[in-house]
């Protein structure tokens, strides 16, 4: 069963290919306007992970979306998904720090009142009318700072029936948990005990029931993303109700 498994999730990752929005060389990035936004604050979280809040002026987008962020005279621009509720007088953007990413390194310690380049909003990666109108379930998948578009989800529709799934390495990394419904966040810990689970997200569906009548949506790194849509589809979740976005 295991090999049979393994074939067919590399069969579906192949298939799957063309429709996962990688964040990198968006054609998209290109058919926005640029306008300007000044840091508004710099909110520390963990040691390498960190909020950055830009003035919202007049960008609107919708609970999923990610925009690009340059600082100006910079060849830096890298995509962000947006964390903050839709009607937030401010954006929001969840970022790691990475040992070989300059402009994550650059941001953290950039001066409050600095203005920087932003364009968008882009992606199609948000909930449809229709979903929510019928009152739909929604469970949510991430890894890391994948939870961003969910977190922002969450926050612009309240009361939405949903779960949220957090693949993180340590408890510290259970980002904002406390802005969640109760009951409705569930991190799973691959390196730390006392959060919710002990191990990978991937465990953590095998190890249960998969509800049939959710929607799911998944973000964050391709290894997840491929796993866990392979595992939904073999367990009879239809591919139609497997959304995803992956971040890396």
């Amino acid at each position: 069963m295991l090999n049979i498994y393994k074939m067919q999730q590399i069969h579906y990752i192949a298939a799957q290919a063309p429709k996962l929005r990688h964040k990198k060389n968006s054609f998209f990035t290109r058919m926005k306007k640029i306008s300007h936004s000044k840091i508004q604050d710099i909110i520390n979280l963990t040691e390498s992970t960190y909020i950055v809040r830009l003035e919202k002026n007049n960008f609107e987008f919708k609970a999923g979306q990610y925009l690009v962020l340059n600082i100006p005279g910079e060849n830096m621009a890298r995509e962000y998904s947006i964390y903050s509720e839709e009607n937030a007088p401010y954006i929001d953007l969840l970022i790691k720090e990475v040992t070989n990413g300059k402009l994550s390194k650059e941001l953290k310690y950039i001066k409050i009142g600095t203005k920087v380049e932003i364009s968008g909003p882009f992606g199609f990666f948000i909930l449809r009318d229709r979903d929510l109108n019928q009152g739909a379930h929604f469970t949510f998948v991430a890894t890391g700072t994948g939870i961003s578009p969910f977190h922002s989800m969450v926050l612009s529709n309240p009361g939405l029936n949903c779960e949220v799934i957090h693949g993180v390495k340590h408890n510290v990394e259970a980002y904002d948990s406390a802005d969640y419904p109760i009951g409705c966040y569930k991190a799973c810990t691959s390196r730390d005990q006392g959060v919710n689970y002990f191990g990978r997200v991937t465990n953590y569906l095998k190890g249960r029931e998969i509800r049939k009548d959710s929607i799911y949506y998944i973000c964050g790194n391709s290894g997840m993303v491929g796993e866990v849509s392979g595992y939904l589809e073999l367990q009879g979740i239809a591919p139609e109700n497997i959304r995803t976005e992956v971040f890396f």
